[in-house]
């Protein structure tokens, strides 16, 4: 069943959501001539809200924000859709748009990321495609500030040690970790986010802001008085370094061996971009050897990161769950802004995000 600007019924299960009693048959009939959305999610309430309000649309949704909409469900749903709201958990591919067929022309993806899009495939069915960018700065931002202050000055070791009797008398060098004033902060590439890490950052009295990408970006950079230098200079300079680089194949796994090998022993490692920047393998040796003191991981590959990887046994090593974006108000925001997206794409007209592929 197809649903529009009627209110959702908030369901328990895991189902398609399924919304029709009641309404009379003209209605039915007229919402049946409307573009057929499908939702992958059940997203924030901000842009379900969104969607019916609009009027534009009738749209399926897989009703849980627990499990991810099965594939092979996923593929029956897509056949003859117009648009399709998706999440990075998604896979959109050569299969996938198959499935959908050539009524698909608008997709709309609630994130900044598009790593799980195949922007090759999309581009050769000129499917039209909206990201989330921006809305999510801020919140990207303070997790980064707040997983460095995590990793660098130990606290989950220091929680853990205060709950299971660790705390004994008073030490001199017991849980000591590394601080901000007067360091050099790097950031691998240069952008709205890392921007606003250095911002937030600048108060804790750091001494210098690097950065390395592509190419200069001498206008993000003088906002925060930021020094561009080579990749291999970045490494070596940083007391913390900061990944806020897209996942490409320029920048699959670039923070590796050759990369931790020339970082300071007491540099810690930060990453809140795409797990696969990161060789895992490279960066396990590196916190096991003492190569470098401390990471922290907002992202890994694959997540969920099983529970019995290797980097789960480093007490130099800080691991959460891709929440980077986590707040009610961000991700309210980015639901609204892929739900006027897609309603946009649908009328033809310019996304207030649109990828150029």
């Amino acid at each position: 069943m197809w649903c529009s600007c009627m209110a959702l019924r908030h369901l328990r299960r895991i189902t398609p959501l399924k919304i029709y009693g009641g309404l009379s048959n003209r209605l039915q009939r007229e919402m049946s001539t409307l573009p057929r959305v499908y939702v992958t999610r059940q997203i924030p309430p901000d842009g379900l809200k969104t969607l019916q309000a609009s009027g534009q649309v009738q749209f399926e949704l897989w009703d849980s924000d627990d499990v991810p909409v099965p594939r092979k469900e996923l593929l029956q749903k897509v056949k003859g859709v117009d648009a399709l709201l998706c999440v990075l958990t998604e896979k959109i591919d050569a299969e996938l748009l198959d499935a959908a067929g050539p009524n698909l022309k608008v997709l709309s993806t609630m994130s900044v990321g598009f790593d799980h899009l195949s922007l090759e495939e999309l581009k050769k069915r000129g499917i039209r495609v909206g990201y989330t960018p921006d809305v999510l700065t801020d919140a990207v931002a303070e997790l980064t500030v707040a997983l460095l202050l995590t990793t660098s000055r130990r606290l989950i070791e220091a929680t853990h040690e205060a709950k299971t009797g660790g705390w004994g008398t008073w030490r001199t060098l017991w849980l000591c970790g590394h601080e901000l004033a007067n360091s050099t902060v790097g950031i691998l590439g240069l952008g709205r986010i890392g921007v606003a890490i250095a911002e937030r950052l600048a108060p804790f009295k750091v001494k210098k802001f690097i950065y390395s990408d592509v190419a200069p970006r001498p206008e993000l950079a003088n906002m925060i008085n930021a020094e561009y230098v080579s990749l291999d200079e970045l490494a070596k300079q940083s007391d913390f370094l900061a990944v806020c680089c897209a996942l490409t194949p320029e920048t699959k796994e670039i923070c590796n061996k050759d990369l931790f090998s020339k970082m300071k022993n007491t540099s810690i490692f930060i990453n809140t971009s795409r797990g696969g920047v990161v060789n895992q393998e490279d960066l396990y040796e590196a916190l096991n050897t003492g190569k470098i003191a401390g990471a922290g991981l907002d992202v890994t590959v694959p997540e969920p990161l099983p529970i019995d990887h290797p980097l789960f046994t480093l007490k130099n090593c800080v691991i959460l769950p891709h929440i980077a974006s986590a707040s009610y108000t961000t991700r309210n925001a980015m639901s609204t802004l892929a739900a006027n997206n897609l309603l946009l794409g649908l009328q033809g007209k310019p996304m207030i995000k649109e990828l150029k592929l």
